[in-house]
């Protein structure tokens, strides 16, 4: 139908009811429409006449100033702008807290009056005289105030929380294990680091009777079930997995009388702050125990709301610029990349690569791998028995060189690490100080080298000033006399002992010699036992 005829035949047709419209409304005057007479509202604004306005009075929105304007126009004075409030920066650095002035009255852990298994177990790991951080927050910790202590990884936190507990465990006296109701809780963000909070926990714990376990993803948790159905003193656990086994009713808290919470800046960078507040709901009065490098929004309101009236401790200098710790730019021309890093990895001091995706991660260990630099990775692809292996094989030396993605090597614990290379930025400035922290560890010394093309320094100078450190700038080329002082001589290549052949053959061994030594590895059963034995006496 033609859309002329249709016009026509709907005005043709007035009689037609319209239900998809409501009649006009009736004013108070009794006058029915939408539209009124200027006089029916009070008007606003000044006018020349009642119910009139002026033309001049109207607001000019939207149209172009007359000339006659333009001249009569008078700027703002300062003063309104200058009393007005400024705008709030978006971006919270930290949290300042009141610290506490403590001055070390502790040389050796011994004056502290720890049991003396302890401090035995301490002297084997090569603890003999505390850290600031620790000879602070152990006797506060011990008298059970709420303890924050502020700190970069590497400063001693894991003894600074781990010895309390135990100690505190061991006054409560020997009291039965309740079946999946653990006593005491360490929360961490990645797996790495907790197996490494484990590492370090398990000699001090058996030495006075008391167990722990480790509660993460990645993995069966079938073993963990086993573990906490026996009875655990400690739990050692990340936020994802533990709420799993709470909701199956595996976990019970009620019994928790301390928390700890590791590295609570990078469980909310990671987004488990909701978990965290909800599992720390679970553990009632329990005594609270936070640890951190950075103090942002996040992690205040975690204090604020768990924590009254905390015992609060930052170690001196961590704000300022270490002397540990050397923070090096070095500006190159993109074509000599692969020169200048190669050169820096070929240092006998361990190393530590950050890349911003998994994929560089494999391939750039592959390629410093056939180039004859024993090479580890680190990232999210890797499951569990992967990252357990690469980072042991780090830690004892096989590997002199660790690529890792930022989540990922959190949990990276090691103390002698000589150079952290950043190949690939990191976002922000937490990020930059968690990455550096993995270097100046324990009392040793390191250098941060960031790789930054030429004309790309602007974002390396804002993420160094929110971070409050300050770097020196080098622009280098291949042969530069700063890569070698640097990295160090050339290493040379790794000399290897033994190598896994799997299952080959290479001399002839008698069936009888292999079943021996399968039945000296593996004890035979009673079923076996009994057929041996008739096997005997025939």
């Amino acid at each position: 139908m033609p859309l002329g005829f249709l016009a026509v035949s709907l005005t043709e047709n007035p009689t037609m009811p319209n239900k998809s419209f409501s009649g006009a409304p009736t004013k108070s005057n009794g006058r029915k429409g939408y539209a009124s007479k200027r006089s029916d509202y009070k008007p606003r604004h000044k006018s020349t006449k009642s119910g009139e306005r002026a033309f001049e009075d109207r607001p000019q929105r939207g149209r172009a100033a007359s000339p006659e304007n333009r001249k009569n126009f008078q700027p703002r004075e300062r003063d309104a702008f200058e009393n007005k409030k400024p705008r709030r920066d978006p971006v919270v650095k930290q949290e300042r807290f009141e610290s506490e002035i403590v001055e070390s009255e502790f040389s050796t852990f011994q004056q502290m009056d720890l049991p003396e298994k302890i401090t035995q177990e301490l002297a084997k790991m090569g603890a003999v005289s505390p850290f600031p951080i620790q000879a602070a927050t152990i006797p506060a910790a011990i008298s059970g105030m709420h303890v924050l202590g502020r700190g970069k990884t590497g400063s001693g936190k894991t003894i600074a929380f781990g010895v309390p507990l135990v100690v505190k465990l061991q006054k409560g006296g020997n009291q039965p294990r309740v079946p999946n109701k653990p006593r005491a809780l360490i929360l961490a963000p990645t797996r790495e680091l907790a197996e490494q909070i484990n590492n370090t926990l398990t000699p001090l714990a058996k030495s006075v009777g008391f167990y722990t376990t480790t509660i993460y993803g990645g993995v069966s948790q079938f073993k963990q079930e086993r573990a906490l159905e026996r009875g655990v003193d400690i739990a050692i656990a990340t936020p994802g997995r533990l709420e799993d086994l709470i909701r199956q009713r595996l976990v019970d808290l009620s019994d928790v009388e301390q928390v700890v919470v590791d590295e609570a800046d990078h469980m909310c960078d990671l987004g488990f702050i909701e978990p965290v507040t909800r599992i720390l709901e679970q553990t009632g009065e329990s005594q609270k125990l936070l640890f951190s490098a950075t103090l942002d929004k996040e992690v205040s309101a975690l204090v604020k709301k768990f924590m009254p009236r905390p015992f609060v401790y930052e170690v001196p200098g961590e704000t300022e610029e270490t002397s540990d710790i050397d923070h090096v730019v070095l500006v190159l021309d993109p074509r000599h990349r692969s020169e200048i890093f190669h050169r820096l990895v070929q240092g006998s001091g361990k190393s530590i690569v950050f890349v911003r995706t998994k994929q560089t991660a494999e391939a750039l260990a592959q390629s410093l791998n056939d180039s004859g630099v024993p090479t580890a990775r680190l990232h999210g692809d890797l499951n569990q028995a992967q990252r357990t292996r690469n980072l042991e094989r780090f830690t004892k030396g096989a590997a002199r060189v660790m690529i890792a993605t930022d989540v990922a090597a959190r949990g990276i614990h090691v103390d002698d690490v000589k150079l952290v290379i950043q190949v690939d930025l990191p976002e922000d400035f937490k990020t930059y100080t968690h990455r550096a922290g993995r270097t100046g560890r324990a009392g040793h010394s390191g250098s941060v080298v960031s790789l930054v093309p030429l004309g790309g320094t602007g974002k390396i100078e804002t993420i160094l000033k929110m971070a409050d450190r300050s770097g020196t700038y080098h622009q280098v080329a291949p042969g530069d006399p700063l890569l070698a002082e640097l990295a160090g001589p050339i290493a040379p290549p790794p000399v290897v002992d033994s190598l896994d052949f799997g299952d080959s053959r290479f001399q002839g061994v008698s069936k009888d010699k292999v079943k021996k030594d399968l039945r000296a590895k593996h004890p035979p059963r009673k079923l076996y036992e009994a057929k041996d034995r008739r096997y005997r006496q025939r």
